[in-house]
């Protein structure tokens, strides 16, 4: 049973906005920082809080989208959705309103974007038009990427590499080889995120016409995508601390028993709403690796 939520009310809003979700945009920017400050010796913090903004932005305006696309796409008509509540598709926000609020975040997002090329040149302008075009286009355009199997690609793109190497480059105008390996780890966890939420929606995205990872593997091939996913960063942490000659980069591994409890109940959980939590769970999961990884970093 919904909530009764009162139209336009602040929490309308956060259904629409889904600030669990936003995990997703402070990690890689944290472990970016963390990357920055030990090659540059300082943190310029007005830099910091402006990539740190504009990451939180698209995430916001991503889930405004996917929000608004859900409702323009009828994804509530067959009346087999599990996930969590979309505002509009419940009257809580109208499209209208939806649409403005995109429009604001995306002029907001662009504006740090401006500033933020202040600092590093066209490479931030190139990097902040194609996150967000990214974002707009996940649930939006005439063919949506959360239409395809392409979604956890994209997520690990842009909320693991460029995410990561681009608040890096902000900060100091270099990338590395740790950096390369941080984000990709990032984006592996971010990924696995969007594959819980895709293995809980097979029957649904499957009437619907979505043709993501696990409606095309179904769901022997989703459970074996979200193990690879789960798996890859802890195999990655010695490779980090191999590269930067420095076993505090081990730390990460300390949330392994978390992993594999985690892994175990998304393997066992029947199917439904119980999918919620391991999603959450998976984000808390994302925020504690690039904690501890940070820490590590800046140990080192």
């Amino acid at each position: 049973m919904r909530p009764l939520v009162r139209t336009g009310s602040a929490r309308a809003w956060q259904a629409a906005v889904r600030p669990r979700t936003l995990l997703v945009a402070i990690s890689p920017v944290l472990v970016g920082a963390a990357l920055g400050f030990i090659r540059a010796g300082v943190i310029d913090l007005l830099a910091a809080a402006l990539v740190l903004g504009a990451a939180l932005l698209v995430q916001v305006a991503t889930n405004l989208q996917n929000d608004l696309g859900f409702t323009l796409r009828g994804g509530d008509a067959s009346g087999t959705r599990i996930g969590l509540p979309r505002a509009s598709a419940l009257g809580w926000l109208s499209v209208r309103q939806l649409r403005l609020a995109i429009c604001l975040v995306a002029t907001i997002a662009t504006a740090l974007g401006l500033v933020l090329t202040a600092y590093r040149g066209w490479p931030v302008l190139v990097i902040g038009i194609a996150s967000l075009s990214a974002a707009l286009a996940y649930m939006g355009g005439p063919k949506p990427i959360a239409y395809t199997p392409l979604g956890e690609l994209t997520v690990f793109v842009f909320f693991g590499l460029v995410a990561v190497l681009g608040t890096q480059w902000v900060l100091t105008g270099k990338i590395g080889t740790l950096g390369l390996l941080a984000g990709t780890a990032i984006g592996l966890l971010a990924a696995a995120a969007l594959a819980v939420n895709n293995h809980r929606d097979i029957v649904h995205d499957r009437l619907m016409g979505r043709r993501t990872f696990a409606v095309l593997t179904g769901t022997t091939g989703s459970r074996r995508l979200y193990t690879a996913l789960l798996l890859g960063p802890f195999l990655l942490v010695p490779l980090m601390a191999a590269d930067a000659r420095a076993v505090a980069l081990l730390l990460p591994l300390a949330l392994v028993p978390m992993t594999a409890r985690l892994h175990r109940d998304f393997v066992r959980s029947a199917p439904g709403v119980a999918f919620n939590q391991i999603l959450f769970r998976t984000f808390r999961l994302e925020i504690w690796f690039a904690l501890l990884l940070s820490a590590g970093i800046l140990i080192a």
